[in-house]
């Protein structure tokens, strides 16, 4: 018999909060809750100082569904900062902040990013992240778009990563290249609707608490903007560079400033930009046109003195591969539009990006 949600609420209802003596769901810490059939996924939110001593609330909370007869209990523990005193204005220099982390295993952390949606720039982290592995390299691809992830169904990934302790996350891995990924924890179809604590604690999860192994390189592809999952990559973990990719029309190059413009302001270098959808040639009498424009990001890159990375065509074949679960780079890897991939990796393997 399938579960229901009010079985579920009442069931938890059963786990005192320690920190407030009320159950809870009534206490506000219980998230995301999702009941499908006998499968049952669920957060729960506590300060980041609070994070250990509420080990027990969350077992105690998967073991009162899993006694209603649910078959899979998926409880995630997400903690959020607590709130800080205001700082004193009259102290002397700045205070000492920790900086942030590097991810045990992983000799390099680069990000790519893009200023607005739309401009391929995940469709470019699957198939770098494929050439990369294909040119020996070892590669690790975190989806960070929380709200819009897209590499499970780039990767042909599916299924849900396991947990051995509890503690630590397997990730997935397909085509030479290691993968994680919120669309992995989720329905295909579900929306993630959190808040930007959530948010973070999530992304700190996935970079931290995911056993990647010995990697050379670790790809992020971030969501579209400058919002929380950019500042909080930042600043938790060591990021050795930032690849911003953006078509060539004047719009989409506004966006790509700003994000520039941010990973400046935190201190991540600029390794280089890619130009997408940079020209069209048609598959029937081969005109080649520039549907968006044409080297709009080479001279952006040439004001920032950046290299131009890249000039990937628009073409079916690479949208096609995508969707289908097999980047171009793996399903046809003598096309000219892998080489472009390929050629890709070997220059950031060459200058020591990758």
């Amino acid at each position: 018999m399938a579960l229901t949600r009010d079985a579920v609420l009442t069931a938890l209802k059963t786990v005192a909060d320690p920190a407030t003596g009320q159950d809870i769901v009534s206490a506000g810490i219980v998230r995301a809750l999702n009941v499908d059939d006998d499968s049952v996924r669920f957060v729960v939110e506590v300060a980041q100082d609070q994070s250990q001593a509420y080990l027990p609330v969350r077992q105690a909370a998967e073991d009162a569904v899993k006694a209603l007869g649910a078959v899979s209990v998926s409880a995630v523990m997400t903690a959020h900062s607590a709130p800080k005193p205001p700082p004193d204005l009259k102290a002397a220099g700045k205070p000492k902040q920790s900086g942030p982390d590097r991810i045990p295993g992983v000799d390099r952390i680069v990000a790519i990013a893009s200023g607005k949606g739309g401009v391929g720039k995940s469709t470019v982290s699957a198939n770098l992240a494929c050439a990369l592995a294909a040119e020996g390299r070892r590669v690790g691809l975190l989806d960070a778009d929380v709200y819009g992830p897209s590499q499970p169904r780039m990767l042909g990934v599916s299924g849900r990563p396991a947990s051995p302790d509890g503690k630590t996350i397997l990730p997935m891995r397909n085509f030479g290249v290691t993968m994680m990924s919120m669309g992995l924890m989720v329905n295909e179809g579900q929306a993630v609707v959190w808040r930007g604590p959530m948010l973070m604690g999530a992304l700190q999860q996935m970079m931290m608490q995911v056993q990647w192994g010995a990697l050379d390189v670790l790809l992020v592809d971030l969501p579209p903007g400058t919002g929380d999952v950019q500042m909080t990559l930042s600043q938790k973990a060591s990021v050795d560079g930032a690849i911003v990719v953006s078509t060539p029309q004047d719009v989409a190059l506004l966006d790509a400033r700003k994000g520039i413009n941010m990973f400046n302001q935190m201190s991540v270098p600029i390794v280089g930009l890619i130009e997408n959808m940079s020209t069209h040639i048609c598959s029937n009498c081969g005109h080649e046109e520039h549907i968006f424009g044409h080297g709009g990001v080479a001279t952006e890159a040439r004001k920032l003195g950046v290299p131009l990375l890249a000039e990937i065509p628009l073409h079916l074949d690479i949208r096609k591969a995508a969707d289908g679960g097999a980047p171009i780079v793996v399903s046809q890897p003598d096309a000219p539009q892998a080489d472009v991939f390929r050629k890709l990796a070997r220059d950031l393997i060459d200058a020591g990006k990758a």
